[in-house]
Parts: structure tokens; sequence; C-alpha cells
């Protein structure tokens, strides 16, 4: 007894193409790997191409004969200065001189208009000149002394030398005290004394003590405005007999010449009017201090 096999149509077509499939399955796998094969053969090569160095052979330089050079060198030096030519030229600046107008109101300096003084006479301009006044302690003390003689002319016993005696027993005694460490007697200080006493002691004193009290007031505010100390003591410039009197001759001073004092110290110009001052009121019968 035999068995029979039997194949149904729809199954032999599916082992075909099963068998189909396999096969090209086979096939693409082959392509595929021969494609990557190719492609790391490309990189490869194009990798080793970049890493080698291309060094291009240089040109060699062609060497122009001598007189072609100097022809070259020639034409460029002409056009350059043909250039130079067509450029516009700037204009150079020029001081203008300061020369006056026929008026003298006014000149021209750098451009501009500037005022000018007037010179009072037809001289040339020229830079003033610088007046240098010298005097001796000595000498401005007996200035001072003259100056008090010749205003209190009711006093006809009075001296120059007393009065310079007065103003030294106070500088002296305020030395020996130890109010002060140096003498205050200076050609500046006693152009100091000579402003407060030019404008306080007047004609119409009669007495040598009063004269003496209103000389000593005129040192005590020398002396504290002008000394090297902070503050000084009343007894060598006032006594007990005058306080009344002191104090109110001081308030006037004070308020009548406070502006002259910071003057003569701020400005030069002035100073040196009062020294001059001071030194005219030299007697003339005398011989020449400045000897």
């Amino acid at each position: 007894m035999g068995t029979v096999l039997s194949i149904s149509p729809a199954t032999k077509k599916a082992s075909i193409m099963d068998a189909e499939l396999a096969k090209n399955d086979k096939s693409l796998k082959r392509h595929s790997m021969f494609v990557s094969l190719s492609w790391k053969k490309l990189v490869s090569n194009s990798a080793k191409k970049s890493a080698k160095k291309v060094t291009p052979n240089p040109l060699p330089a062609r060497e122009l004969p001598s007189n072609q050079v100097a022809q070259l060198n020639s034409d460029n030096i002409r056009k350059t200065h043909q250039t130079e030519e067509k450029k516009p030229k700037a204009p150079i600046p020029v001081p203008v001189p300061t020369v006056p107008t026929k008026n003298g109101d006014g000149l021209v300096q750098n451009g501009r208009l500037s005022t000018v003084h007037k010179q009072p006479s037809g001289l040339a301009v020229v830079s003033p000149r610088r007046i240098v006044i010298q005097a001796s302690t000595g000498e401005l003390l007996r200035c001072l002394g003259d100056f008090m003689c010749r205003r209190c002319f009711k006093l006809k016993e009075l001296n120059s030398g007393e009065v310079i005696l007065w103003f030294r027993n106070i500088d002296r005694t305020l030395l020996l005290q130890g109010w002060q460490d140096q003498g205050f007697i200076t050609p500046a200080n006693v152009v100091f004394v000579y402003l407060l006493c030019e404008d306080t002691i007047a004609d119409s004193i009669d007495s040598p003590a009063e004269l003496q009290g209103t000389f000593q007031t005129c040192l005590y505010l020398a002396y504290s405005y002008m000394g090297n100390e902070i503050s000084y003591p009343l007894k060598p410039f006032m006594s007990e007999s005058n306080k009344d009197v002191f104090w109110e001759m001081s308030l006037r001073i004070i308020n009548r010449l406070s502006a002259k004092m910071l003057q003569l110290n701020a400005d030069p110009h002035f100073f040196t009017q009062v020294f001059q001052d001071l030194k005219n009121q030299r007697d003339t019968s005398e011989a020449n201090l400045d000897r």
C-alpha cells in the first residue's frame, strides 16, 4: 500500500517565491559589501592626498639689465613729481605782526582783534623798569622818629632818638620776659608801625606822655597783627591810668585802618608807596641815610 503525496499549486508557487527572494537577498548583500569597500578605499585615498604638501615650484626670478633698472627708477621719480605738482598746495601759516593801528584802539594778532592800551607818550613801548627801594632797620627807625618830631611840632624837646628808645625798650622787655623768641623790629614791621602812626598821631598833641601812650597803642596793634606770637601782654604797652583811653583808641584804629592793614600785606604796590613815604620823612638837614 503506497503513500500518495499531493502538492497544491499555491504551496509550490510560495516556495518558488521564497527561493527567488533568498537569491535577491544574497545579491543585495554582495552589492552593498562591494559599495562599502569601494567607499572606504575612496576615503583613504583622499586622506592620503590631502596629507601631502603641495609645494609649487617658484618661477625663477628674471634679472633685468642695469640700464633698464635705471630707466624704471627715473620714470618713477618723474611720475612722483608730476603727482605732487597736481596736488593743491596749502597756504603756509605766517605769524601776523602785532602792529597797532593809527588810532591805537586795537591790533590784529593771529587773525583776532585785540585791544591795545594807549601809551601816554610817543616813545617806543618798553617793559616797565623794576624799582628797587632798600633801607636798613636803623634808617627806617630814624625816619620814623623824624616823622614824629615833625608831626608833634609843639613838643620842642622831643627828638627822634627818644621815639626810637620807646620802641626798643618794649621789644627788649618782651624778649627778656620770654614773650617772644626773636625781635619784632624789622624793616617791614617798621613800615607797618608808620602806617598806623601816620593816621593816628595828631599834630595837636602837646605832652610827651600823651604822645607816648598813643605811640604804644599803635605798637600794640602792630605786634598783635604782625608779630610771630599768638598773643602779647598788655603791661609794656598800657598803663593802669589810661586803660580806658587805650582800648577806645585801639578800637578806633581798627575800625578806621583795618582795610589798609590788610592791603599793606596783600598789595606789594601799596607797600612800596608806604615804604617810600616813610623814607621821605627823613630830615633833609642831616646826612644822607642811603650811604
